[in-house]
């Protein structure tokens, strides 16, 4: 057993353990498949504070949705999209989950077709265009979108909390 100074003492440095611990916070969203987008994209970009990024961010986010609800869930409105939505000192993280069987790991790059007039195909590009971090699930249902704070540099957030947005999609 040990004596009640030493555990002041431990107490007091794991005390001082815990307050250096980055803060996360984060909303988890599940609604139906719907592109009716508008009131959920202003949630999820509450927090962005920058103008100018937000208009980029909502530009990626509009664009995953629309997927999700399109190609993922085949614009079924009886299935769910879930949206979790996280906040770390460094990052703004957003993942986005449909009901579909997923995105074919070969068909996930963030390319323009190679024919400018294709009638579909541009989506990714923008999105990759959109974030600084993009990933999928294995199953490919699920995107993770992350975005430097505003005002921290890619130095600052490597010197910081991490050198990952977020945990893995």
């Amino acid at each position: 057993m040990t004596s009640g100074s030493q555990t002041v003492v431990s107490l007091t440095d794991r005390l001082r353990s815990i307050a250096v611990v980055p803060t996360f916070r984060w909303a988890d969203f599940i609604l139906p498949s719907t592109l009716q987008l508008s009131p959920l994209l202003e949630l999820l970009l509450e927090p962005v504070g920058c103008e100018q990024t937000a208009c980029r961010l909502e530009l990626g986010l509009q664009e995953a949705l629309v997927n999700a609800v399109r190609h993922g869930n085949a614009g079924d409105t009886g299935k769910c999209l879930r949206v979790r939505r996280i906040l770390t000192p460094n990052w703004l993280v957003w993942q986005i989950q449909d009901e579909g069987s997923g995105v074919p790991f070969t068909a996930r790059q963030g390319h323009l077709p190679s024919r400018l007039d294709a009638p579909k195909g541009r989506g990714l590009f923008l999105i990759h265009q959109c974030f600084d971090d993009v990933r999928w699930s294995r199953r490919g249902n699920r995107l993770q979108l992350a975005c430097r704070r505003p005002g921290r540099s890619a130095a600052q957030i490597n010197d910081g909390d991490s050198q990952d947005p977020s945990v893995p999609a």
